[in-house]
């Protein structure tokens, strides 16, 4: 006898299942692929012996977020916390570096040193009350109304053309922007601005860490887990219905960690028209072109302070970034590309061969492109690293499109599993006080599809699993501790 089928074994599936399992539920996760992990998959995509993150490498929610720190992740994994959070190179062999220690990032910003310090130091002061009132769904009112004021008020300098008024010089404000370019969108923007503040927030923080192994230890130990208490993952499968996720097992609750369109899909026999036709006006965002490459030594930086930097952004000024954002948005392929890069070796030698190292890229690329981006983001390391083509071992490449097709949950090659815009941070998938819970009797969705959205977190699991808890089966939530 199950009592509760999760769909999808990506983070927030899995966190819904290990917190369903935990409460004394016999839970199954069905996943569709041969593996589990979702956005938390690695694998060896180059040549045997180096291993690459499928899709996420970067983690600055690993040790912010509340469901991780519930599940006491940083004991499980090893997760290393570098002294560089991220680093943002310009053009001449300059560059800005995020360290973990406000005052000494500010220090090498020069004349923006002050500006910068000031932006971020009272979000840090309050940086808890911030992660409560961002990564849940906004329409709750904030528990910490300082917190969320001091945030509101930084998001809306740097979402308008106010973005630069306390900046003198490029190097600063292209930090930013290369932070908040993670959501793709426009910029500036209100919700690109947001992502950014907390996202920068925590680079001076607790950091941005390094999983030892990969991406896929964070998903294998919630897998763990969810075993040990007496969960099941079935392998391989396809559901396209809810009544395939429940037969045989008479499940009186089904979480679904799938997008909007795949729940209206799957679950259109028990959804009431009106709802089916929100999850119709969800809209996706645009996508991203994905590079790996295993090097035979160091990208070899202009900047050698770059060398320890886990995580790089690419692109140029602040104003170069808007710019091929804006084409993204409009349907082009920007000549000059954003590009996000995570280089994990220097952190874990356990992802490629003694020496050699792994670098992992995307590009942002319009909704659904074909376009392989390897040659461009190439161009854009070796405008940066003079000497990159030659530590070139392989490489592999993924289109949007491919991306789309890997995984379902990413339309058109939108790993967000929606549009990060300030609309759809409110209404995600709907406007509800519990947009997790749908329609449907003991139906839920706890995909990136939900709030607070995309990241590698496992919130939107933990927040649908407490609601199906309560609803369903009048259980509190339970401890998720080591």
């Amino acid at each position: 006898m199950i009592d509760a089928v999760v769909v999808g074994s990506g983070p927030n599936g899995l966190a819904a299942a290990l917190t369903l399992a935990r409460a004394g539920l016999k839970v199954r996760v069905y996943e569709l692929a041969a593996s589990i992990g979702g956005g938390t998959r690695s694998a060896e995509l180059t040549v045997p012996g180096y291993l690459h993150d499928v899709c996420s490498a970067v983690h600055p929610m690993a040790l912010a977020s509340p469901f991780f720190q519930a599940f006491e992740l940083d004991r499980r994994i090893e997760l290393i916390v570098p002294e560089i959070s991220y680093a943002h190179p310009l053009d001449g062999g300059r560059a800005g570096v995020a360290y973990r220690d406000l005052d000494r990032t500010a220090e090498h910003l020069g004349r923006d040193g002050a500006a910068y310090r000031a932006l971020f130091a009272p979000v840090l002061r309050m940086l808890d009350g911030v992660t409560d009132f961002t990564q849940h769904q906004l329409l709750r009112m904030p528990r910490n109304p300082l917190a969320a004021l001091v945030y509101g008020l930084r998001t809306l300098e740097q979402g308008t053309p106010l973005w630069n008024a306390r900046f003198r010089e490029d190097v600063a404000p292209a930090m930013i922007a290369g932070v908040n370019a993670h959501s793709i969108g426009r910029m500036p923007g209100l919700a690109t601005a947001g992502a950014g503040m907390l996202l920068g927030a925590h680079a001076h923080g607790r950091g941005w860490p390094v999983p030892v192994g990969g991406s896929q230890a964070i998903a294998d130990a919630m897998a763990a887990d969810l075993i040990a208490h007496g969960g099941e993952i079935v392998l391989n499968t396809a559901i396209s219905s809810l009544a395939q996720a429940r037969a045989d097992s008479g499940a009186k609750a089904v979480l679904l960690d799938v997008s909007a369109a795949s729940l209206a899909t799957i679950a259109s026999a028990e959804l009431p028209a009106r709802y089916l036709r929100a999850l119709a006006a969800f809209k996706y965002g645009n996508a991203a072109s994905k590079v790996d490459f295993a090097l035979s030594g160091p990208v070899p930086w202009r900047n050698p302070e770059l060398a320890l930097a886990p995580t790089v952004h690419l692109g140029g000024t602040r104003a170069a970034l808007a710019r091929s954002e804006a084409e993204v948005a409009a349907g082009i392929h920007p000549a000059n590309p954003y590009v996000l890069m995570s280089q994990p070796s220097p952190y874990d030698t356990s992802r490629a061969p003694a020496g050699h190292q792994v670098l992992w890229t995307y590009a942002h690329v319009p909704a659904g492109s074909t376009l392989d981006m390897t040659e461009a983001v190439t161009a854009q390391i070796e405008r940066f690293a003079p000497g990159f083509r030659d530590v070139i071992v392989a490489r592999n490449s993924i289109t949007a499109d491919e991306y789309s097709r890997y995984n379902p949950n990413y339309v058109g090659g939108d790993f967000s599993a929606g549009a990060v815009t300030l609309r759809q941070l409110i209404k995600r998938p709907v406007v509800s006080p519990n947009p997790w819970r749908t329609p449907a009797k003991g139906v839920y969705l706890c995909s990136s599809s939900t709030p607070p959205g995309p990241a590698v977190h496992g919130l939107c699991g933990w927040y649908a699993a407490q609601t199906a808890l309560k609803d369903v089966f009048s259980l509190p939530a339970p401890d998720l501790g080591v």
